[in-house]
């Protein structure tokens, strides 16, 4: 994929003494107190501000967080803890601007984070005299966030119709080189795990990968679905009983071409959702009406292990069980640990697996972590993303 690429543009000398606007995916997990409680994103987007620093550049810089009401301002939306961080990783001070679309103040050697994006009315709909605004901001775009590649929205799309020059940042192109090393080239074979609480959000990502994958793992609710599909009892687990023909035909397309959804073959339950619930294996045929399955038993993780440390190509979207909770941690923790030991080059997207890399240690071992989680499936699932598309257009 033909992109200009930020880091090209400032070994050729062209951003000093220009102004950089940076979206960057700074959309971090908080607590109820607001602070954050895991800031991978936060640290993967540090390379490419520091890159635009280094280059003598004024920056710029934004991001969504969470869910805001377009138009209004609420404290819990602001980016303020988001900066207060981005300032203790960068060393230097970082300025927060609200209210910054008709204009922003940013000198050479300056960083000013701009409040959260999606509080812009106009914004999620891409709205074109909110994103010509938002071009003259700058004499340089740079998309560094492919958490939100799949969106054509203001800040992502709009804004690279109309920027002077509009480049992936090294984040985005890291991404797009990964994504065609584990997908358009992949080492054989190849292993997906695709975990989560509802199979509906991932269903078409099952049936594209259906196709390609020679492993389809399956974990969290959407593993529900599968076994129940397969005329296994799950008690009162979460599943959507309306998708099951869906997972049936998943199946069938894999045993077509040879390969397999392994189904599993032992759980581990608990008559309630909690982290203090007693936890007990069972196996997937002795499942009582009133369990809940909160995670795959140690006989389907070590059989699932075996299968990842002889992959080609591992790429792992979601938890296999309630991972949060010690009680039902051990299958993602198994999962973790013999991707980390495979050979084989794995790429690994979405919030709750950064949490699980995060937890089990295992970040190094991966060969690319990738910060966008709708994006991550959207590819998974064969789609040209805007973002990828409107950074084509302009490199032409």
């Amino acid at each position: 994929m033909n992109v200009i690429r930020f880091s090209d543009l400032c070994q050729q000398g062209k951003v000093k003494g220009q102004r950089v606007f940076i979206r960057a995916d700074l959309n971090v997990p908080q607590n109820d107190a607001g602070d954050i409680t895991e800031d991978t994103r936060i640290r993967a987007s540090v390379p490419c501000i520091q890159m635009a620093l280094d280059a003598g550049a004024a920056v710029m810089v934004t991001s969504h967080l969470g869910r805001p009401t377009e138009g209004e301002f609420k404290p819990e939306d602001s980016l303020a803890p988001v900066a207060k961080r981005l300032a203790e990783l960068l060393g230097r001070d970082v300025s927060l601007k609200a209210n910054w679309v008709e204009g922003v103040e940013v000198a050479q050697g300056q960083v000013v984070l701009l409040e959260n994006c999606r509080m812009n009315k106009g914004e999620k709909k891409n709205n074109p005299e909110l994103a010509q605004k938002m071009a003259a901001l700058c004499d340089i775009f740079v998309n560094d966030a492919f958490g939100t590649a799949h969106r054509a929205e203001g800040t992502t799309y709009g804004i690279a119709e109309y920027a002077k020059v509009a480049c992936a940042g090294p984040l985005l192109a890291a991404e797009i080189d990964a994504i065609t090393l584990a997908l358009a080239h992949p080492a054989r074979p190849l292993a997906a795990i695709v975990g989560g609480s509802k199979v509906s959000t991932k269903l078409t990502i099952l049936k594209s990968l259906a196709d390609k994958v020679d492993q389809l793992i399956v974990g969290g609710g959407i593993a529900n679905t599968f076994m129940l599909a397969a005329g296994l009892n799950i008690g009162k687990s979460l599943a959507e009983h309306d998708l099951l023909a869906q997972a049936k035909a998943v199946i069938d397309i894999m045993k077509a071409r040879g390969a397999e959804v392994p189904i599993p073959t032992d759980v581990v339950t608990a008559k309630t959702f909690s982290a203090e619930a007693v936890a007990i294996v069972k196996k997937a045929t002795d499942v009582a009406d009133d369990d809940l399955i909160l995670d795959i038993g140690p006989e389907t993780a070590a059989r699932l292990a075996t299968q990842l440390k002889a992959a080609g190509t591992i790429v792992w979207n979601g938890p296999v069980g309630v991972f949060e909770f010690a009680a039902f941690e051990n299958g993602t923790r198994v999962i973790a640990h013999a991707i980390a030991e495979s050979k084989a080059f794995s790429i690994a997207g979405g919030g709750d697996t950064l949490a699980a890399i995060a937890k089990y240690g295992i970040e190094k071992q991966v060969g690319y972590i990738s910060t966008g989680g709708g994006a991550f499936l959207e590819i998974l699932e064969g789609k040209t993303l805007p973002a990828f598309e409107i950074l084509s257009r302009r490199a032409q």
